[in-house]
């Protein structure tokens, strides 16, 4: 059974990382937001239930997005964290409860519209327009400067008395006529139609040619300043004096006084939403003030002091045409019911997730039934029942694929597990090929040039099977090759060619990543349950390569934090002849497969004490505080407890905080008093 658990684990936190990949960089999603939060929710349920087989850098822990490869790529100077959501009145009280518990009842929400558009970062330097940065990873974003540039209603230069240095973060999006007089022109000029506003608007903004940005009907919204945490007080007012610079502020927003006001405030723009020139998918509800903000913090991946609330979904009714099969790296099989096309929020839908073998029972549904669909404002939307009063007698029952769609294998599924598996690990295209993916993903090896696409053209060519083949490619072998794709949902066709200045990218790509570190190498070789934290442990006990393979099970388990589980799957993975000697292919190819030495910390003074920082402080930043502990030995944590060593407390203090550090006997010291350890 525990085995079943892991293995679900595995396969919904490989499918959201799918999910999120297509949503933030290919703008080409392929489940509704519905669907992606409710399998969301339910591998944070698992990974409580069971924390023991949580992944590394799972998607409840991390940001969505990611960085592209076609822009330089920046960090963010404040982490761009999305917000946690909800679809349920009982779970937006609950928040209320959960903030009332940590700050008490003074304190009142502003409410907002949320946008359907993309998000961007954009900094002012003396009122200039500096730089725009896209969301990524949350980490580090890509830079469209240049394109952000061509918005009209985004000001390169801010008015009035304006700080130094700012930076204001919102949306980018297009409103709904704008777009369907694009898509007009488009279909006139022989070229095909966008899919909807909101991927249009993403695909825009990271184009290539700032000239063909700038024909886009691309607008903005900005809903959130950072700059010094002494000029604003409350995100309202600080929103206010944004707009007296000229930047595009919504007018839509309201003060409550209470959870109840807010809960008005929604149902008020679940109707008025429809009148709306542009596309919004919810609400978005935060604590205004400022100092209580910081005091509740953060998760790893959300504020605590904001959540959004999103809108039911609308229902059409359309013919179910075909239900056909999808492979993923993991082996997982999907099924897909592809439709008669139906006008839904303003997207043409041709496809919808059927999920599992369980669902699709649960639904009963059949080749020729009409089925009702919802969506919230994605590609491919859900199938949620059947219109049996239009069932054709004779129907035959629809029973679900024995064998893999891709390799004929016969397929396997787990007692107590809802997906069908292939379990032709080494023969099946579509896993091989999301190994390579993941290899050349930005967090292993980023090679430059080398998307989805392409792995599979060099695939299709007979030119990789493995990782370590892209290591014996040359300029001769991809020059020319080439393969038209078409996009299933929009029917946009793209061709993808190795010209000479492409094959020149792919290989002096392959070649940079030989610099790449040996962590991140042995992330990218793909070791079951051997995130990208796991790897960096690996590494750094280990030092290279070789003494890990050679590493018994006493060895692995006495690195901190690697448990039994993955100390087996590294074994496993070394006693496979064809993984050895990859290993050596990329050792012959020139690969960092030994850790390098670690950079030094300007001391050791804080080391294994766990600091919390709160309040306002005169001489630095609470970032800058935050970054001396780290470089000073020390670890940043969110909250109180026991095992708290200190807490930097500034002024205006939570005093939810200041009576848990009472209570618990925590050490408070003040800037002064930090500065003097640190200097000494």
């Amino acid at each position: 059974m525990s085995e079943d658990i892991k293995k679900t684990i595995e396969h919904l936190t490989e499918e959201l990382r799918k999910h999120n990949y297509n949503y933030y960089v290919l703008a080409q999603p392929t489940i509704s937001d519905r669907d992606f939060d409710m399998k969301l929710k339910e591998l944070e349920r698992l990974e409580s239930a069971y924390p023991k087989y949580k992944v590394a850098n799972s998607p409840t822990s991390v940001v969505g997005g990611m960085v592209t490869k076609d822009f330089k790529t920046v960090k963010h100077d404040v982490p761009m964290l999305s917000l946690g959501n909800t679809y349920s009145k009982e779970e937006l009280f609950d928040f209320d409860t959960r903030v009332r518990k940590s700050i008490g009842d003074n304190f009142e929400y502003t409410c907002e519209l949320k946008f359907d558009g993309l998000a961007i970062g954009i900094k002012y330097r003396n009122g200039k327009l500096v730089q725009a940065l896209t969301r990524g990873d949350g980490v580090q974003g890509d830079d469209v400067t240049d394109n952000v540039k061509t918005i009209r209603s985004i000001p390169h230069q801010l008015k009035g008395n304006f700080p130094n240095e700012v930076e204001v973060r919102g949306e980018i999006f297009m409103h709904r006529k704008a777009f369907a007089k694009m898509n007009a022109e488009r279909i006139a000029a022989g070229d095909k139609p966008f899919a909807n506003p909101r991927n249009s608007a993403a695909g825009t903004i990271k184009m290539q040619e700032q000239s063909e940005v700038a024909k886009r009907p691309l607008d903005a919204f900005l809903y959130h300043i950072l700059g010094d945490e002494k000029e604003f007080k409350t995100h309202n007012g600080a929103l206010l004096k944004a707009k007296a610079w000229g930047l595009p502020v919504n007018d839509d927003m309201r003060i409550a006084k209470s959870i109840e006001d807010v809960w008005a405030f929604i149902e008020t723009w679940n109707e008025k939403r429809k009148t709306l020139s542009y596309d919004i998918d919810g609400i978005v509800i935060k604590v205004n003030d400022f100092n209580l903000q910081h005091d509740l913090g953060f998760t790893s991946k959300s504020p605590r002091w904001a959540i959004s609330y999103k809108f039911e979904t609308e229902r059409a009714t359309t013919q179910l045409l075909e239900i056909t099969y999808q492979v993923g790296r993991t082996g997982a099989v999907t099924p897909v019911a592809n439709l008669e096309p139906v006008q839904l929020l303003g997207t043409t839908v041709k496809r919808a997730s059927l999920h599992n073998a369980d669902v699709m029972a649960e639904l009963d549904v059949r080749v020729g039934d009409y089925v009702y669909v919802e969506k919230g404002g994605e590609i491919i939307p859900k199938i949620v029942g059947v219109d049996l009063d239009k069932r054709e007698e004779g129907v035959e029952k629809t029973t679900f694929a024995h064998t893999c769609p891709e390799c004929d294998t016969e397929l396997v599924r787990s007692e107590g597990e809802a997906a069908h598996y292939c379990p032709n690990e080494s023969g099946c295209p579509p896993q091989i090929k999301g190994r390579i993916e993941h290899f050349i993903s930005r967090k292993a090896l980023n090679i430059d040039s080398l998307g989805e696409g392409k792995i599979e053209m060099l695939y299709n060519a007979g030119l990789i099977r493995k990782y370590a083949d892209l290591y014996h490619l040359t300029f001769e072998m991809l020059n020319g090759l080439s393969k038209s794709i078409e996009n299933d949902e929009t029917g946009e066709v793209r061709l993808i060619s190795f010209r000479e200045k492409t094959a020149e990218k792919i290989i002096a790509g392959i070649n940079a990543s030989k610099e790449i570190p040996f962590d991140r190498v042995l992330y990218g070789i793909g070791i079951r349950f051997v995130g990208s934290t796991v790897a960096k442990k690996l590494a750094s006990h280990f030092k290279n390569i070789r003494t890990l393979m050679q590493a018994s099970f006493e060895d692995l388990v006495a690195v901190d934090e690697i448990g039994d589980r993955i100390a087996q799957s590294v074994l496993d993975y070394f006693s496979i002849e064809e993984n050895k000697q990859a290993i050596d292919e990329l050792d012959a190819a020139g690969l960092k497969l030994e850790q390098e030495a670690p950079q030094a910390l300007k001391s050791s003074i804080l080391e294994g004490q766990k600091i919390v920082v709160s309040g306002v402080f005169n001489q630095f930043s609470r970032n800058e505080l935050k970054e001396m502990i780290e470089q000073n030995g020390g670890q940043n944590v969110g909250s109180i407890s026991a095992k708290t060593s200190f807490v930097l407390a500034g002024e205006n203090m939570g005093p939810a905080k200041l009576e848990k550090a009472s209570k618990l006997g925590v050490k408070i010291i003040s800037e002064m008093e930090f500065i003097e350890l640190i200097d000494g």
